[in-house]
């Protein structure tokens, strides 16, 4: 019997399986295709990820330094307000990659990751868990003392706990046009409904354009026009759900939820690979997976970390809605050089960025 059988091999099933395999748990980390793909996550990450992956792979995985923003109320060519910072903001990765180090890291630390294998059912009984994968047109079916769901936004194994979803999920698409770009600041439209627009600049390996909105909404014509307006053609095109808003619950009798299957996402960017790693260094070091009462140490923790910051960024969010003349005074009002953290809206009230915006 497994200690923890993780589904979804993703940074937060990854780094999970690599915390509770360095503890010296029996865990196995089941992935549907190959981990890494299909990509439907945008690779424009703070610079605290490099806490997370082997010190080697950096070089590996860097396609760009950011140092800021231009926000732009209107769509490209539109004037625009720039947010900036002296040292870099954010760094562009190879996400693919990323996901695939990642991985490989838990492999390295003794957990047991395999791909192909597509879990079906999960049943929690007395003293455990049994998750059944199709594995090749076959069924093998897995025991542990506890299951992780890790398994994205459309959780298979959180509707199996019978665990609440996110409070909303938004589609989100990105594109990729391959004409190298070094600029150091992306651009960001508050164009799509209740959400936004982008470009990053990813070096040597192109440009990426995404956009998300609600459902309901057109929003491949609305890419469509973003990549007209900046005229460009682009490539590669993917397409998923972004989850925005963590459940009520997240753990059940036997299991628990990490990453964009627990909504552990930024609700003003959509953005969860920090998130669910925090969330997931949470779970490794408070869960014990023969006392199902540590769950809600986990509950309780991952909430105490996030909530602040997911809470805040709710809040960011509602800016996109606001009337364009309100946006326009707003962007212009705290534009200029800043002292933020782009995982912790918090940060925009520490007294460095007070300091920098009265400056």
């Amino acid at each position: 019997m497994y200690d923890f059988v993780v589904v979804g091999v993703g940074p937060a099933g990854a780094r999970f399986a690599r915390r509770a395999a360095e503890a010296g748990y029996d865990v196995l980390a089941l992935e549907k295709g190959e981990v890494g793909t299909p990509l439907a996550c945008s690779g424009h990450v703070s610079t605290d990820l490099w806490e997370y992956v082997p010190e080697e792979a950096k070089g590996r995985l860097l396609q760009n330094r950011v140092y800021g923003a231009d926000f732009h109320v209107g769509g490209p060519g539109t004037d625009a307000e720039r947010f900036y910072k002296r040292e870099e903001v954010s760094n562009v990765v190879d996400r693919v990659e990323l996901d695939r180090t990642l991985a490989d890291a838990a492999r390295d630390a003794g957990a047991d990751v395999r791909e192909g294998h597509t879990v079906t059912s999960v049943r929690e009984r007395p003293g455990g868990v049994d998750v059944t994968a199709s594995v090749a047109g076959s069924e093998e079916t897995f025991e542990a003392r506890m299951v992780a769901g890790a398994d994205g936004p459309v959780s298979r194994v959180r509707d199996q706990l019978g665990l609440p979803g996110p409070g909303e999920l938004l589609h989100g698409v990105l594109a990729f046009d391959d004409e190298p770009d070094f600029g150091d600041h992306v651009s960001v439209h508050l164009t799509a409904p209740r959400f936004f627009a982008w470009r990053i600049p990813r070096g040597e390996a192109g440009v990426e354009y995404g956009l998300g909105a609600p459902p309901g909404h057109e929003v491949r014509a609305l890419f469509d026009r973003l990549t007209d307006a900046y005229g460009v053609e682009t490539d590669r095109f993917c397409s998923g759900a972004i989850p925005v808003g963590p459940p009520a619950e997240t753990v059940s009798t036997r299991g628990f939820l990490l990453g964009d299957a627990a909504g552990q996402t930024k609700p003003f960017t959509g953005g969860g690979i920090l998130y669910g790693m925090r969330a997931a260094d949470v779970a490794a070091e408070v869960i014990e997976p023969t006392d199902p009462t540590t769950l809600e140490r986990y509950e309780s923790g991952w909430r105490a970390d996030l909530s602040r910051e997911i809470a805040l960024g709710r809040w960011i969010r509602r800016a996109y809605s606001l009337p364009e003349p309100v946006q326009r005074l707003g962007l212009g009002a705290l534009s200029g050089e800043i002292a933020v953290h782009m995982d912790e809206p918090s940060s925009f009230f520490s007294r460095e960025h007070l300091r920098t915006l009265f400056s």
